[in-house]
């Protein structure tokens, strides 16, 4: 059939667009929906009744009937009821008022434990070993024993004679031989202490529990040496760790021995335990108390506290008043004060609210301070060159978990009473510190006043008063003080905050009363408080040490001024930012501040005070680029800028919106997203200021728009990607032909039309290479439809943009596997037949096109139907070579129907040669099988319908031609 195939003589058919659209809109017609409605729920109502059903069945029968009709899928889910509704009745189960005394204890028991607002000791362990550091050497003083104290294995021997042995071994546990490890560094301390946690558990896998308790004594006897002083709070941190295993072990393996045949339940009682498991627990207590010295075996009965619950009811609350008791026996004030610290930590773990516990041993703790002054204390510090405000704050650690589990839940006369017992105790700035940091922020916020009188009244060598500001500062920044209280709270604290000297300490203050300060005060304060942290922080370049303090800063002001306009009023902000001289930070800061700023600025702004301290930070973020940042870091910072460049607005000003279009491209052109918003900002504001100043100004108006057009025109050639280009050449020569630019248009089109032969086969799309084909068909296809517009230059000749459009696309370098070519000849060819119509299908105003200019003159439809024919033999060339080769018999088949479409749609079908190269292509694409049946058969039937018309009447005959072939 493609052999048969030769030259045609092309003849477009008359078009009359407006009967083609008057023909192919819907008749209306009314609908009676009745009660319909689609999200009705189906009902069927069966009136029959099923055979055979059993006499006196109340289940519903249905017919055969309803069972076809499918079941609302959504309803079927849902079952009528919310799926939310159901999930919150499984997890709130109803309270009757018939609840049992245990359903009632056990509430009351929920009521008490410690819930998720108590901050637990885990999350202060890593901040204590970062704080509390030293470079003296250390040492561990083993007393490990000998081997001959291993426990035997089980016998029948009576229990008498297996307490004796135990005894005898933990004298041997006294009298063994001494392990010293010396001159080691802090990690190698904590390494050998994770080393005895690893040889403890090691010991209890292994069945020798007394090598296990001889550990932990050995470990706990660590805690009285106070030789490193500054290092003690880590040390007591890390053996307290292996305190905790024992404990652990100890319970696990009672609880084990309890749980045959039946697992012990977790709210078990003494009933509950077996004797074999009590006797056990029994000699752990026996054991412990043998220990000679005081500390050890004060912390080892501690670490297994928990194990009273296996002998009696009260065995807790017993023996929590005996070990506070035992504590005042301790000598040394700091070993006494962590003494207290774990037992009161064991005591919330498993007893939280005995109360009277807690606070028993912080009123021990208060007698103790006496302490601190005595003679054999002061001796020490000199000893180890530490001062009395350093050595103070090693007592906040323990003090402040001591305080923590007091005030946890307490009622606010508790805090009074804790005040006045700073009071008496003349204001002890140690004390005072931690009850601000311990009880609610609202109790504190509410006597803030009251805070500040006794913090004046404390001795400023003992705890220094900035640290006693920062504490409060962080109640009143959470909680709202008195209204009439806030200016002097912010006066007063600021007196003492302003006169610290050291910067870090400065800055670790000035961070936390920003907050305040930004919560209840304007910006004339706020920018009192920037100018005295630029002060304190410029010197010797201090800042370079608080990046953290000062970002956070910049974020506290971010979250209560989102106002640009007020934010950027303050003389010092600007300034502050200065300080960030990291590149890496200056950015993060950058753009915190652009993400506020896109993501609270509502309305577009022409406020020159935000636009040039927000092109200031565009610019720093833009700078930062370089050839090893990242696509993603890219991509991001594009975003941001893009999202300012959208929210400017000079309203009806455009030159002045140019020039800050202009401005941005010279300060963001490393950013090509960036460049491509600008250009698509600029295309937009020519077209609004065509439709403002319509009719007005027309001069001006033009001018205007020439000036945008050589803005694009200057600006793309910069972009790197090609499409980006040739989109954007296309777009604003389309701009600049609905403005009247016709010179510019031209210029925009043509250098679009000279860039297709730098089109690479193949793109990088999301990091993968992928073929370029499809895209530049899709451009081409847009380019097509936009020259149907354009005029014919005067001196280039006839159609000039569509042959060179198509000798590029002759000239390019496709795939060989492609027909991308003779598609786009096949996609010309409606562009043709539309240019030969005597009224285009759509023009632009004030613009005239070739329908204009040519008028319907002969010479100019001969060019047209000679750029058919021609390329209507480039495709039937394409066909013929297709048809040789039985591989390609599909893509063949694909073409054909597709210049069959084409021919239907477009040639004029009267015309014999065009009629039976209309035919000859039908069958070509039915002749292997390889067309869609369903199409073919629709467009039989479109072609009979057409052919019942008056104007259409030739089809007749050709349709009775046509032969729909089934696959074999």
């Amino acid at each position: 059939t493609a052999k048969k195939m030769a030259a045609v003589q092309w003849r477009s058919s008359g078009r009359s667009y407006d009967a083609e659209l008057q023909r192919c809109r819907p008749e209306f017609a009314p609908v009676d929906f009745g009660d319909y409605h689609p999200l009705k729920a189906i009902t069927v109502t069966d009136t029959k009744t099923r055979r055979g059903a059993r006499k006196g069945s109340t289940s519903s029968s249905c017919s055969s009937s309803s069972s076809s009709i499918p079941p609302d899928p959504l309803s079927s889910l849902m079952d009528g009821t919310d799926p939310l509704s159901m999930f919150a009745a499984a997890e709130t189960p109803a309270i009757t008022h018939s609840a049992s005394a245990g359903d009632l204890g056990k509430k009351k028991k929920e009521e008490e434990a410690v819930g998720a607002d108590f901050e637990p000791w885990s999350l202060k362990r890593g901040e204590i070993l970062a704080r509390f550091t030293t470079t003296e050497k250390l040492s561990i003083n083993l007393f490990m024993g000998s081997d001959r104290g291993k426990a035997p294995s089980p016998g029948p021997s009576a229990v008498s004679e297996k307490v004796r042995t135990r005894l005898e071994e933990l004298d041997d546990l006294e009298e063994g031989s001494q392990k010293e490890l010396l001159n080691l560094s802090q990690q190698d301390y904590a390494n050998r202490i994770e080393e005895l946690n690893q040889s403890l558990k090691e010991a209890w896998s292994s069945d020798q529990k007394v090598k296990a308790l001889k550990i932990v004594i050995q470990c706990s006897k660590l805690l009285s040496d106070t030789s490193v002083i500054q290092f003690y709070p880590s040390k007591f941190v890390l053996i307290t760790d292996i305190l905790d295993t024992f404990g652990r072990l100890v319970f696990d393996r009672i609880w084990t021995m309890c749980s045959d045949p039946r697992t012990l339940p977790e709210s078990f009682t003494v009933d509950d335990v077996n004797d074999t498991a009590k006797e056990t627990c029994l000699n752990w207590f026996f054991k412990i108390a043998s220990i000679r010295e005081l500390l050890p075996r004060l912390y080892v009965e501690a670490a297994i506290l928990k194990c009273n619950r296996f002998l009696n009811k009260s065995g807790i609350q017993e023996t929590l008043p005996r070990l506070t008791a035992m504590i005042r026996g301790i000598g040394d004030p700091l070993v006494a004060a962590y003494a207290r610290a774990y037992l009161c930590r064991v005591g919330m773990e498993v007893a939280p609210q005995l109360k009277d516990s807690l606070n028993r041993n912080f009123f021990d703790l208060l007698g103790s301070f006496r302490q601190i002054s005595s003679e054999s204390v002061q001796n020490q510090l000199v000893l180890q060159r530490v001062e009395v405000p350093e050595y103070l704050t090693l007592y906040s650690p323990a003090i402040n978990w001591i305080l923590q589990c007091i005030a946890y839940r307490a009622p606010e006369p508790l805090l009074m009473e804790m005040m006045e017992r700073c009071k008496k105790l003349g204001n002890n700035a140690l004390l005072l510190n931690s009850v601000m940091r311990a009880f609610r922020a609202e109790f504190v916020a509410a006597r803030a006043t009251d805070f500040i009188g006794m913090i004046k009244d404390c001795d400023e060598a003992g705890f220094p008063k900035h640290l006693l500001f920062g504490s409060l500062g962080r109640s009143v920044a959470c909680v709202d003080p008195p209204e009439s209280e806030r200016l002097t709270i912010l006066n007063e604290a600021w007196k003492v905050v302003t006169k610290v000297r050291s910067p870090q300490d400065y800055i670790n203050c000035a961070e936390i009363w920003v907050e305040f300060t930004c919560r209840h005060f304007a910006k004339r304060e706020v920018n009192t408080v920037l100018a005295d942290a630029i002060k304190h922080m410029t010197p010797d370049r201090a800042f370079e040490d608080a990046y953290p303090q000062l970002q956070s800063v910049i974020r506290k002001i971010l979250t209560y001024f989102q106002d640009f306009s007020v934010l950027f009023s303050m003389e010092r902000f600007l300034p502050f930012l200065d300080m960030f001289q990291k590149d890496s930070v200056r950015v993060e800061v950058c753009r915190s501040i652009m993400e506020v700023f896109i993501k609270n600025q509502v309305d577009p702004t022409r406020d020159p005070v935000i636009l040039n301290a927000m092109l200031h930070i565009c610019k720093t973020m833009h700078d930062s680029v370089n050839a090893l940042t990242l696509e993603d870091e890219k991509r991001s910072l594009s975003l941001l800028i893009i999202g300012f460049i959208r929210m400017v607005s000079f309203g009806r000003d455009f030159e002045q919106q140019l020039s800050f279009c202009v401005e941005a491209r010279a300060s963001f052109c490393n950013l090509e997203s960036v460049l491509v918003q600008l250009i698509h900002t600029v295309n937009t504001l020519a077209m609004e200021t065509s439709s403002v100043m319509r009719g007005n100004h027309s001069r001006k108006t033009a001018a205007f728009v020439r000036a945008c057009a050589a803005y694009s025109f200057i600006t793309v050639p910069s972009l790197s990607s090609i499409f980006s280009r040739l989109s954007l050449y296309l777009l604003s020569g389309q701009v600049a032909l609905a403005n009247q630019c016709l010179s510019q248009a031209d210029a925009f089109l043509k250098a679009a039309v000279s860039l297709l032969p730098d089109v690479p086969r193949s793109i990088s799309v999301e990091g993968k290479l992928r073929s370029s084909e499809s895209f530049l068909l899709d451009f081409i296809n847009n380019f097509l439809s936009t020259l149907l517009v354009v005029p014919d230059h005067p001196e280039h000749g006839v159609l000039y943009l569509v042959r060179g459009l198509l000798n590029m696309v002759q000239d390019y370098s496709w795939e060989e596997s492609s027909d991308a070519k003779v598609r786009v000849y096949i996609s010309a060819l409606p562009l043709l037949a539309a240019m030969s119509q005597e009224s285009y299908l759509y023009s632009i105003p004030k613009v005239d096109s070739n329908e204009t200019l040519y008028g319907g003159d002969p010479k100019f439809l001969s060019e047209i139907n000679k750029l058919c024919e021609t390329l209507i033999g480039q495709i039937l060339d394409q066909l013929k070579t297709l048809g040789r080769d039985e591989q390609s018999a599909r893509r063949q088949a694909s073409m054909a129907f597709s210049l069959f479409g084409v021919l239907l749609a477009h040639g004029d079908l009267r015309n014999n040669k065009l009629s039976q190269l209309f035919v000859n292509l039908w069958n070509l694409s039915q002749k292997h099988g390889h067309s869609e049946t369903r199409v073919s058969v629709r467009t039989l039937d479109f072609l009979k319908l057409q052919s019942q018309q008056a104007d259409m009447s030739h089809l007749s005959e050709t349709v009775q031609r046509l032969a729909l072939q089934t696959r074999t």
